[in-house]
């Protein structure tokens, strides 16, 4: 039996949903991305330096140097197999280095992409926009509050465009949500929910470590940076996700993705007040201190958000929001509104606690005031939107690209991850402390 992968099973449940609604179907397109390469002349062209050439900055790198007008001048891992990964992706004249400062120092590098672990982005970060770098960086932004306050500091102290890569904010799929809720097709907002499950190791960065890793392929303690040294470990190297010393869990690396859908969708940009969360390490006791099943209910005003996420079950990633008029969903190719009219479609059953002589004059009178007359009865409206993953970084690396060059602002700042971070960092403390935490926007902390 064919296995179906985790973007086959999420495409085939939208599917299933939108042929049993039997709605209208729109198709989606994003902006071409400018001319093509031949036709961009060497002024135009963005020269960047890559930072971490990981799972994630290996396929960033990738899709970088396949856009009109972009070229990488340099790149830098700790680890050298990754620095053969680099040239064979971005040419094998490309220079590579251990040091990410060579790359900050050079002045014909015009920005960063930057794909490293949890606890190096500050650094990173801060260190890149001092010396007069631009940044794109990896979600999320920041490791803890603290770090977040500090990234946000240093980038509105040097004015340097500083992007972070949760991606689906350039979808033309929530382009599109966002445009709806302007227009108040949903009312008043009721609920926000999103889920996400996996079931596979791979899902849970139970990932393989490179087998020629050693301390002579790895400066392993520049690696650890802060963090208190361990002993070389290459599954640490490998999972560092796992823990809570070098990664955020599956709330940095999972739950920030819906965290930002939903604020830009929504057309907010703060943190919640207030966070109660719980879950734990329930399939993967692999020595990990992070959980692999999270729960987190959120305060963002009067309005709620629950957000569930499952590393032993595998379920769709949805993000749906609930009003008065209508839901919308957001699924990873597709997005569905239909609308509720929010109003009694039939007499009302409590009426058969009525005596008999009561009961049918309210039922005549109900019926006499609303139903329709033959011929105009009244139809649901719904409609689905059809277009690429909103995981494709495409969009958004275009879009940092471009405001390299024209130094137009970028949707997801600083000030913005920093936000969405927050709300992974609650989900977190409130998991350990068990506990409800707050947040207090006058000094920019959380407390429990």
């Amino acid at each position: 039996m064919k296995v179906r992968s985790r973007r086959e099973f999420l495409q085939s449940s939208a599917g299933a949903v939108s042929a049993a609604l039997a709605m209208k179907k729109v198709r989606l397109h994003a902006e071409p991305f400018g001319t093509s390469a031949r036709q961009v002349s060497a002024g135009d062209r963005v020269r960047f330096g890559m930072i971490g050439v990981g799972m994630q900055g290996s396929g960033l790198l990738g899709r970088s140097v396949a856009l009109p007008g972009v070229e990488c001048a340099a790149a830098c891992d700790l680890y050298d197999g990754r620095h053969a990964r680099a040239r064979e992706i971005a040419g094998a004249s490309l220079r590579t280095t251990r040091r990410y400062q060579e790359l900050l120092a050079d002045k014909d590098i015009d920005c960063i992409v930057a794909a490293v672990p949890d606890h190096w982005h500050r650094r990173i970060v801060v260190d890149a926009v001092s010396a007069g770098k631009d940044i794109y960086c990896e979600k999320p932004m920041s490791h803890t509050v603290e770090d977040g306050r500090a990234m946000v500091a240093a980038a509105k102290k040097s004015g340097r465009i500083v992007q972070i890569g949760s991606q689906r904010t350039s979808s033309v799929l929530l382009a599109k949500a966002r445009e709806l809720v302007e227009k108040g097709v949903l009312g008043d907002v009721q609920l926000i929910e999103g889920s996400l499950g996996r079931n596979d190791p791979t899902g849970a960065w139970v990932y393989p470590p490179p087998p020629d890793l050693s301390p002579a392929t790895l400066d392993w303690d520049t690696w650890q940076g802060d963090v208190p040294k361990r002993p070389f470990d290459p599954k640490i190297f490998a999972r560092w996700r796992c823990w809570k010393e070098y990664g955020t869990g599956v709330a940095g690396d999972l739950m920030v993705h819906l965290i930002s859908g939903m604020l830009y969708t929504w057309g907010i940009n703060a943190a919640p007040s207030r966070v109660t969360a719980m879950g734990g390490i329930r399939r993967f006791n692999d020595g990990r201190n992070m959980p692999d099943v999270h729960m987190s209910l959120f305060e963002y005003g009067d309005v709620p958000l629950y957000i569930r996420l499952n590393l032993g079950s595998e379920t769709p990633e949805v993000l749906r929001f609930l009003g008065s008029k209508g839901i919308l969903e957001l699924a990873e190719t597709s997005l569905t509104f239909t609308s509720q009219a929010g109003v009694d479609t039939s007499p009302s059953y409590y009426t058969g606690s009525f005596p008999q002589a009561l009961r049918n004059e309210y039922i005549e009178k109900w019926h006499a005031e609303h139903d329709p007359r033959p011929g105009e009865e009244p139809l649901t409206d719904a409609v689905s939107y059809q277009g690429d993953s909103y995981d494709d970084t495409r969009p958004h690396l275009w879009k940092f690209f471009q405001a390299v060059k024209t130094r137009q602002p970028v949707v997801e700042d600083a000030v913005f991850g920093h936000h969405a971070a927050i709300a992974c960092h609650m989900a977190n403390e409130s998991y350990f402390q068990k506990r409800p935490v707050t947040f207090d926007p006058a000094t920019d902390t959380v407390k429990s």
